[in-house]
């Protein structure tokens, strides 16, 4: 096992390796002269940025200091996403410069002769000078002067493969680079808020309208502070929800560096409270310690457990993550015992697990994990592992509801999958 995870590591240390080659190549080698200050500014950042990105990911495995996670954090994961974007544009860019080097169509514009107007006819050459003095024709100029129509040999015209360079690179560039920042500044501006209403054959009349504020993925780290928390919670209390669920992923690190970020959960406001299951984040840290502090917040965990409520059940499950702390999700222990004639909504962190949940004639699962895809074409890939990436599906009588999520995980930014905070109401069905 260990050698296998050797050799994903070089193997991903090569893709990474080569992808930033050809970056400099496009953006710094082939659109600059050598000694020039760009040629030496791109090599320098060539060589510190993935020293950062590999120092994010690292660090906060490593046992290093929060403060130093923060600090490698924001520029090591930020370029994870311009590297992402900057290479489909650049490989966009590859299209345009086969087109126009290789094609027939590209090489004949090259050569053809500009049209648009009659040739501008030579200058006369100015006729010998009687008086001159006779010798040896005069140097020619090697630089231009106040005057002079030479120009001059410290700026010389670039060759049509040259412009073609920069033109490509700078639009890649501003392609690249605009993506993540519009991308960043969605998450880092709050999420959205959806509304969605779900009909349940089983649920009683005194609960239709009952209006539940889902929550996901929240991800509280070295990027995604107090301030995002605090956002998020402005969010849902602006809706006045009868029901809060948070439906995993809360954080990314330990009660003691995050837990002042967390704080802002103890001001939710609901009719009934605010509830919590575990992610499968949660189990890469102290899972035990944040669901204690969470009780301390006011959220109630739901640790394979159900809580009657007016109409219908809310349950939760644990993350499958926690079957290798022998703390996985069981469905009896949480819907087992009940009344069947009873609507019963399930909160559980992965869409995957809503075959279970099917099995045990839950009505409606609610989960997050999948981001959405977070940065696209991340939809495409997540796909291939969820039965539901994002938005509401059926499968036989259970009803699968995912949330995209609040936070990010890694860079900061989301690219075709924005954030959201959804409230669902339940509606009796006729």
């Amino acid at each position: 096992m260990a050698a296998v995870f050797v050799l994903v590591g070089l193997v991903v240390l090569g893709a990474l390796v080569g992808a930033h080659l050809y970056l400099w190549r496009r953006f710094v080698r082939d659109v600059t002269a050598p000694g020039g200050w760009w040629r030496r500014t791109g090599t320098v950042l060539a060589v510190l940025l993935p020293l950062t990105t590999i120092g994010a990911l690292v660090s906060g495995q490593a046992g290093a200091p929060f403060l130093l996670e923060q600090i490698l954090a924001w520029p090591g994961y930020l370029w994870l996403a311009c590297l992402l974007y900057l290479m489909l544009a650049l490989l966009a860019a590859e299209l345009v410069r086969y087109v126009l080097r290789r094609t027939p169509w590209g090489r004949a514009r090259a050569t053809a002769p500009r049209t648009g107007g009659p040739e501008p006819a030579p200058a006369p050459e100015p006729a010998p000078s009687e008086s001159a003095p006779a010798g040896p024709d005069p140097a020619p100029a090697t630089g231009g002067t106040a005057g002079s129509l030479t120009v001059p040999l410290s700026a010389p015209v670039p060759t049509r493969r040259v412009f073609l360079a920069r033109t490509l690179a700078l639009t890649a560039g501003a392609a690249g680079l605009g993506t993540t920042a519009a991308g960043a500044y969605g998450v880092l501006n709050g999420p959205t808020l959806k509304h969605l209403t779900i009909p349940l054959a089983k649920l009683g009349e005194r609960a239709s309208g009952f209006r539940i504020a889902v929550v996901s993925d929240i991800h509280l780290g070295p990027i995604l502070g107090r301030a995002h928390t605090q956002r998020i919670v402005d969010t849902i209390n602006r809706t006045q929800p009868d029901l809060v669920t948070i439906v995993g992923d809360l954080v990314d690190g330990t009660v003691g560096d995050l837990g002042p970020a967390a704080e802002p959960l103890r001001a939710l406001r609901s009719r009934h409270g605010s509830y919590f299951v575990t992610g499968n984040h949660e189990y890469f840290g102290d899972a035990h310690a944040w669901v204690d502090h969470l009780r301390e917040l006011n959220v109630h965990p739901l640790e394979n457990a159900r809580r009657e409520l007016p109409g219908f059940d809310l349950a939760g499950v644990n993350d499958i993550q926690g079957e290798a702390q022998g703390e996985g999700p069981d469905y009896d222990k949480a819907l087992g015992d009940r009344d069947t004639s009873r609507a019963v909504v399930l909160m559980a962190h992965q869409p995957v697990m809503v075959h279970e949940a099917a099995d045990h004639h839950v009505d409606l699962q609610l989960s997050g994990h999948t981001h959405g895809g977070q940065l696209w074409p991340g939809p495409y890939l997540a796909a291939l592992a969820n039965p539901t990436v994002a938005g509401l599906d059926r499968y036989g009588d259970t009803q699968l509801y995912v949330t995209r999520g609040a936070g990010a995980w890694g860079p900061p930014v989301r690219v075709g999958a924005e954030s959201d905070v959804t409230v669902v109401t339940l509606a009796a069905k006729s």
